[in-house]
């Protein structure tokens, strides 16, 4: 059974736009971190930069999924999406413990930020993010879906940020400021440390889910003709798309066709599960296993 997804150019030209968009503004929002004197812009500011790192990863495996399997990378290019997480989070934990090291020491004695250019840096954002998450909001597939509520988030904490700085303009609460950035940070750093974990088990081949597995297991026991079965092997290329691998031993098979029957019973069985590639190979009840 294979899965022979192809991407289209109009998620290619979406998730582009949402990339460049958020990575010129990313650049904008560091500089005005550092103009207004803000540890809340620039704990957003990792924030953006690492949706756009996941973002840019995004746009790379939509162009790189419609290649075919090489040589080389026989089941495709969709593992480089692992690649893709491991990277974006180990930069997160790094500009997420910057970001910690400047704001924890403020809040002894905070510095007052320039609230009128943190009220245009967030006005700004979300009017920035707002447009990318309407471009990617036009997208159908899982990809656009997932990167549409992180552009979502973003608007969110500029929101946040705009709240803060109205604030600041008529009340001297400088104190908000890094509270605010220490939240946001705290925030990235339990959803990164959640899926670096993820990504490093899919990287070592755990399987994507215990209960999948136990699932599968029971519905290749119960198929009538399989008496046992051994070396089940299910991992993920890229949190999605999951590879089987599985011996079964049969009771005796008079015909070609009885083979045929009960491989068209396993086809049908594991149809549910959509899996991207399944190997099974069956073993009769007098032959030994190989790989034992």
């Amino acid at each position: 059974m294979h899965d022979h997804g192809h991407s289209h150019g109009g998620e290619g030209a979406r998730i582009g736009w949402a990339f460049f968009l958020n990575v010129g503004f990313t650049i904008i929002e560091f500089v005005g971190g550092v103009l207004t004197n803000s540890t809340a812009i620039m704990a957003d500011a990792v924030h953006d930069l690492g949706d756009s790192l996941s973002i840019g990863f995004a746009w790379l495996l939509a162009r790189l999924s419609s290649k075919q399997a090489t040589a080389s990378f026989t089941y495709g290019y969709r593992r480089f999406s692992l690649l893709g997480s491991f990277i974006n989070a180990l930069v997160l934990i790094v500009g997420s413990v910057w970001v910690l090291s400047e704001a924890i020491p403020r809040l002894d004695d905070p510095p007052m930020p320039m609230a009128g250019g943190m009220l245009g840096m967030a006005v700004f954002g979300v009017l920035v993010n707002g447009f990318a998450a309407y471009k990617l909001s036009k997208g159908k597939t899982l990809n656009e879906r997932v990167l549409n509520w992180h552009l979502m988030e973003d608007v969110l904490g500029w929101v946040a940020v705009l709240v803060v700085a109205i604030i600041l303009m008529f009340v001297d609460w400088p104190i908000l400021d890094p509270l605010l950035s220490i939240g946001f940070t705290l925030f990235i750093l339990f959803n990164v440390g959640r899926n670096f974990w993820q990504t490093v088990r899919l990287f070592l081949q755990a399987s994507p889910s215990p209960e999948l597995k136990q699932s599968v297991e029971q519905t290749l026991r119960s198929l009538p003709g399989v008496e046992d079965l051994h070396h089940l092997h299910l991992w993920s290329l890229d949190g999605e798309r999951h590879v089987l691998s599985v011996h079964l031993r049969t009771g005796v098979l008079n015909s070609v066709e009885d083979q045929k029957q009960l491989k068209h019973a396993i086809s049908h069985a594991l149809s549910e599960y959509e899996l991207a590639h399944t190997t099974v190979e069956l073993e009769f009840d007098t032959e030994p296993c190989r790989d034992r």
